[in-house]
């Protein structure tokens, strides 16, 4: 079973050589990764490519336009050789039984078409907040509608879902629109419980500016069909998870 890992990444040279390590240390060893270069003008593109000429499995796309996470995750899809797609941000990082661990919960449930891990996080500067964000063994759609539970970096997902279902503009939380598009049409999300994923928390990420975020979230709610005023009763629930989540995270030092 082979698993493509779509990795967008702008100016990203910081992070990216740590992410892409992560990639190549999993213990599961059938995959591909995509690293789409979204027009970067730092060493981003230099950082990838050397490390891909080290290993095959590792493959750099340079766009010709900066398009945005959420095209680049779709030209990824599309590009991809896998059955499976794997998305990893460029500055996220893998345990090293990740995939090992994921496709051994697909294989146990034979209907899977999606699935996620729990999961863990660091600051810009790879310090870590002692804080996990669990995965239920089964997430449903009325589940995910109150709450996102499915980091992206985290979700293993059927490529020919992800083509049915692709990512809309990053002016929402693109791929929470997905997974609720997905999860319309599948009973549920299949979650490991295991924190697979190191997330890494940026002020300057879009879910960073909570303004930003909340607007983000009302935009996906009308995407996926609710009208205005459903949207912002979602969104107004929402919120106050999102802060709260969040908030957990930071004083988790404390």
């Amino acid at each position: 079973m082979k698993v493509s890992v779509i990795m967008p990444a702008y100016n990203a040279a910081r992070y990216i050589e740590q992410s892409i390590r992560s990639v190549i240390a999993q213990t599961f060893t059938d995959w591909e990764l995509l690293v789409i270069d979204d027009c970067s003008d730092d060493e981003t593109a230099g950082i990838a490519d050397r490390l891909a000429s080290a290993d095959d499995r590792i493959k750099v796309i340079r766009r010709e336009q900066n398009c945005g996470v959420a095209q680049n995750r779709n030209f990824g899809v599309t590009t991809a050789q896998g059955e499976w797609i794997a998305f990893l941000d460029s500055d996220d990082l893998w345990n090293k039984d990740k995939l090992k661990k994921q496709v051994e919960l697909i294989k146990k449930h034979p209907d899977a078409e999606i699935s996620y891990t729990a999961s863990t996080f660091i600051d810009e500067d790879g310090k870590a907040y002692p804080c996990v964000m669990h995965a239920k063994p089964m997430l449903t759609y009325n589940e995910l509608l109150h709450r996102n539970l499915m980091s992206c970096s985290s979700v293993m997902v059927k490529r020919d879902m992800m083509l049915r279902f692709p990512m809309e503009n990053d002016e929402m939380h693109e791929d929470y629109v997905s997974w609720l598009r997905i999860l319309r049409e599948v009973p549920c999300a299949y979650g490991l419980d295991e924190p697979m994923l190191t997330y890494r928390l940026s002020k300057a990420s879009k879910s960073g500016n909570r303004v930003r975020s909340g607007k983000m979230i009302y935009r996906s709610y009308r995407c996926v069909g609710y009208g205005v005023i459903r949207s912002a009763w979602l969104t107004l629930r929402y919120i106050p998870y999102s802060v709260k989540k969040r908030k957990r995270i930071l004083e988790s030092r404390n």
